[in-house]
């Protein structure tokens, strides 16, 4: 067994800071890399030893192999963790780690390599028959070809880019007449994102849920799940809001998804953190959708009702130790729920927005938690991903954890950027979200910016109600109280922004 010393982060913002702290807790050194635009990130001031890699592209920095090989040397690191994006799913990346004797916290370059192709995992699975989407498991190669799969299967159906994710390459098809002219875009789009234009085709399932299962595998063949996350809030198919444990599933269901997980994990032998990830119809029916190699964006919400810290799994697996947990020492603990704080505008189709948090106070009390990689005052690059921060609640019940998310949504101060936590707290007080009767086209079906404004309208109205008869009955008393707040208090300036 390897007892690693000193660990570099070839990431950024929160989850480097997020890293940073566990590796701390564990007595580790840590080594952050920035480029030009994140030189007074926080991660970059957290950490023992930081070092500048380049300008603000991520193709000149945070993407560049041989540049954060040649820090790692520098430095002297016994180990790399990729974090989520950028490098973390890149096998030619965990190879070269491999090459140059550094530790890769995370599978290894074959397991990623298959993962990383849709196709290949679907054929790794089938091994264990795995549920699949009625479909092909090949690319298919012609409109003719695509249009005999899509026939014998029914429409609609989904074409699918291979590589990739996050719904580039991807197109509904209702029928025949559509077929052509969506597998040239999907094609395209999958070949100009991913540099692999192989797409396939399957059943479009019409109400899904998105439901994924965290796995844990040793060096040693053994493997667990944590139970599942929610995560059918999504907008352009990407995840906005999480939760763990889904109210959708029964205890048998969520131990069939769990043990198909387990055997995704064992078809590629899988060790370290990965997610499985599941479409659910509306019968409860279950289908393998793709393997994440890497920690997820959510997986705060498993940690909440675990009590199980991930990425010192994760690092105790790469060092080559055993886990320590069996299945059946597992158990669920009260309900979680994760809100991407992203500075995108709702009003206007989610469109990213940049600028200075000109306000940035986080929400706090029992069972609230934020990952951020911010303070006040900081910008918001337009280099990269525009989440601010992940703001996650933990409570006993469902119910309660909804009732402290709206509260700490109106507990998190932000100005300067548009954000979503507006957009949050709409999706907490939605009908359809509290009784758990929602699938992955929640936006499509019940969002408009219209609801916002007439929201935000309703609230100005009541405070400027309130705060007139506040005055008007208060008017003795606020004249008598003292005050040394003159014309450079940060309370009137900020109602001035």
């Amino acid at each position: 067994m390897t007892k690693i010393q000193k660990l570099l982060i070839a990431n950024r913002g929160e989850i480097a800071l997020r890293v940073i702290r566990s590796a701390k807790e564990m007595g580790i050194k840590t080594v952050a890399i920035y480029s030009e635009a994140d030189r007074n990130s926080l991660h970059v001031r957290n950490a023992d030893e930081a070092y500048c890699i380049g300008p603000p592209p991520s193709a000149q920095s945070y993407l560049n192999i041989q540049q954060i090989i040649q820090v790692c040397k520098k430095a002297k690191v016994d180990a790399i963790h990729p974090g989520y994006g950028f490098l973390s799913e890149n096998a030619e990346f965990a190879a070269e780690v491999k090459k140059n004797k550094i530790i890769f916290i995370g599978p290894s370059p074959q397991s990623i390599e298959i993962m990383g192709s849709k196709l290949a995992a679907k054929d790794a699975a089938s091994k264990f028959k795995i549920p699949m989407v009625p479909g092909g498991d090949k690319a298919v190669k012609s409109v003719e070809e695509a249009r005999n799969i899509s026939q014998k299967i029914g429409y609609p159906v989904l074409i699918k880019a291979s590589a990739g994710g996050g719904g580039k390459g991807m197109r509904i098809v209702e029928d025949d007449s559509q077929l052509e002219e969506n597998m040239k875009r999907a094609t395209s789009e999958a070949l100009s994102a991913f540099g692999d234009g192989s797409v396939f085709i399957e059943k479009y399932i019409s109400s899904p849920k998105h439901i994924e299962i965290q796995i844990l595998g040793d060096q040693h063949g053994n493997i667990i799940y944590l139970f599942e996350r929610e995560c059918s809030i999504q907008r352009r198919y990407q995840k906005v809001v999480e939760e763990a444990p889904s109210s959708a599933i029964t205890p048998q269901v969520r131990e069939a998804m769990g043990k198909a997980a387990v055997d995704v994990a064992r078809s590629c032998n899988y060790f370290s953190a990965g997610t499985v990830e599941f479409i659910l119809d509306e019968n409860l029916n279950y289908y393998f959708l793709e393997m994440n190699t890497r920690l997820q964006v959510e997986h705060p919400v498993t940690e909440m009702i675990t009590g199980i810290d991930l990425v010192k799994e994760q690092i105790k697996i790469a060092q080559g130790e055993k886990l320590q947990y069996k299945q059946e020492d597992l158990s669920i603990r009260g309900h979680a729920i994760e809100l991407r704080v992203y500075a995108e505008d709702p009003s206007n189709n989610f469109l990213p927005d940049i600028g200075k948090l000109k306000t940035y106070e986080r929400p706090q009390g029992p069972g609230i938690r934020v990952d951020d990689g911010y303070e006040e005052g900081m910008d918001i690059p337009i280099y990269y991903d525009p989440m601010i921060a992940k703001l996650v609640v933990h409570a006993s019940t469902r119910a309660e954890a909804i009732e402290r998310m709206i509260r700490a949504v109106q507990e998190y101060k932000i100005s300067g950027v548009a954000n979503t936590l507006q957009f949050g707290e709409f999706v907490m007080k939605h009908p359809s979200f509290q009784n758990g009767k929602f699938d992955t086209h929640f936006v499509s079906k019940y969002f408009s910016p219209d609801l916002l404004k007439k929201t935000t309208g309703e609230f100005k109205i009541l405070a400027a109600a309130f705060a007139g008869w506040y005055l008007e009955n208060n008017h003795q008393k606020t004249e008598a109280i003292p005050t040394t707040a003159g014309k450079n208090s940060k309370w009137k300036n900020r109602l001035k922004d």
